[in-house]
């Protein structure tokens, strides 16, 4: 890859020129998480994907659903394990160059599990969509979220949140934009799966090499018109940098990990579990056509509150922006349930809700947190380094929910009240995030780095 850090991609060719408007780079950033939050979307190919040889039935030979869902899974480890190793290089060679490997690897991703279909090779999915876009997921997902931190030091949770907002809508333009594509495709002999993954691997690709071509990085030491960093009243923002392989000898990444891993453990979890939840907690008025729509909504809800929360951060501050995602969240968390017992639709689908919300402010509040702590210098890597967090959290969530449900029926409690024991475990999960956001402090003064130490020992690193 040492070609790409030298030609036209390198980092050094992607400087702004003085008086470029910084606004221009969030469409960029954009344009890129618009396209891999189609991940969220996948699950629209499950069904036809088990009737690929039977076309209007399942076959014997036909993939099993259990056999599909690995798919999606693979995608999301290797989402964390790309963002966190790949994120140091980033910071080194430029997000120009890692998002345009990300639209390599993402549309690629399409390519070969287009020919896995075509072949009936379960492998090439795992390989093709699985692994390699998984990759181009992390690398996307981690790409222009540093480089709008240094564009927006003024509004550091907004930036990120103008980005972040994208990959939690990707879904809401891939989910139609699929069944749209596969209906168009489909035939007597063909569900369209094939040729829908061809088309949206090109697309993805054109629109993430606009948003690769379209990125800009500010000057060493630019700063907005007006901004005065020096006068900044919260003890935790340091105008100083964390190396990132200091950071892992802090305590505070660690709290920070947590932090996020239990606020996504909770949302993600329920999250799995909301359509069957309120269809069993509210039998005689949510039908299946009402939950996926409630399913929909909130989709809307975890988009917007990557925004909004985010948005929010700047005025709050980042650690009481998590102060009120643990403590809104216990009361909402443990509510639910009773939402149920007064037969209450509309307070439980708020409830919900707000609890989207907060799951998507979770995750563009985040970098924010951290260039507030650790410094913008390695913020990218730093940020995908602690998206293992997520890793952990997608598997801990769902299993901890659906394992816990199970345990109930089995012991023959009503399905509508099965979940009572796992919101309030949800509401614990959440307290205990309170206490390790609460025990954050200023990085101590030995982990910083000297400003003539910077460059040199990243570069040699």
């Amino acid at each position: 890859m040492s070609w790409l850090a030298s030609s036209f991609l390198a980092k050094d060719r992607i400087i702004a020129k003085p008086g470029f408007n910084r606004w221009l780079v969030a469409p960029a950033a954009l344009a890129v998480h618009l396209c891999i939050g189609q991940v969220y979307a996948f699950s629209v190919f499950n069904l036809p994907l088990t009737k690929v040889l039977g076309v209007t039935q399942s076959l014997p030979e036909d993939w099993k659903l259990t056999t599909l869902g690995w798919i999606f899974s693979l995608a999301i480890v290797f989402l964390g394990l790309s963002a966190a190793f790949a994120g140091k290089w980033l910071e080194k060679v430029g997000p120009r160059v890692t998002m345009f490997c990300s639209a390599l690897c993402f549309s690629g991703g399409f390519f070969i599990a287009a020919a896995g279909v075509e072949l009936h090779q379960i492998w090439l999915l795992y390989l093709g969509y699985g692994v390699l876009g998984g990759i181009g997921l992390g690398l996307g997902y981690v790409s222009p979220v540093s480089t709008l931190i240094k564009w927006f030091p003024d509004r550091r949770g907004m930036a990120t949140g103008l980005a972040i907002m994208g990959f939690g809508g990707g879904a809401m333009i891939g989910a139609p934009l699929s069944v749209f594509l596969m209906k168009h495709f489909s035939s007597p002999t063909s569900v369209g799966v094939a040729e829908t993954f061809m088309t949206m691997g090109c697309i993805y690709l054109v629109f993430m090499m606009i948003g690769a071509f379209s990125i800009r990085l500010p000057e060493e030491g630019w700063l907005p018109a007006n901004f005065q960093p020096e006068v900044r009243k919260n003890k935790l923002i340091t105008d100083n940098h964390v190396h990132v392989e200091q950071v892992l000898k802090t305590p505070q990444f660690y709290l920070l990990w947590l932090v996020l891993c239990l606020n996504v453990t909770a949302g993600i979890g329920v999250l799995g579990q909301a359509s069957a939840m309120s269809q069993e907690m509210f039998k005689d008025q949510i039908t299946p056509e009402k939950a996926a729509a409630f399913v929909g909504m909130l989709s809307f809800f975890n988009m917007g509150g990557r925004f909004f929360w985010s948005t929010m951060s700047d005025y709050l501050g980042r650690k009481n922006t998590y102060f009120t995602f643990f403590m809104l969240g216990c009361v909402l968390y443990s509510l639910v349930p009773y939402t149920g017992k007064m037969n209450n639709v509309l307070l439980f689908m708020g409830c919900y809700a707000v609890i989207m919300s907060m799951y998507g402010g979770g995750f563009s509040t985040i970098p924010a947190y951290l260039a507030d702590i650790f410094g913008t210098k390695y913020v990218g890597a730093i940020h995908g380094r602690l998206l293992t967090a997520w890793s952990t959290a997608g598997v801990a969530g769902p299993v901890l929910v659906n394992y816990l449900r199970e345990s109930q029926i089995a012991q023959g409690v009503p399905k509508a009240d099965a979940y009572n024991m796992t919101m309030q475990i949800m509401a614990g999960l959440l307290l205990v995030g309170f206490f390790c956001n609460l025990a954050i402090k200023a990085v101590d003064e030995k982990h910083h780095l000297k400003h003539d130490q910077v460059d040199d020992e990243y570069d040699a690193a």
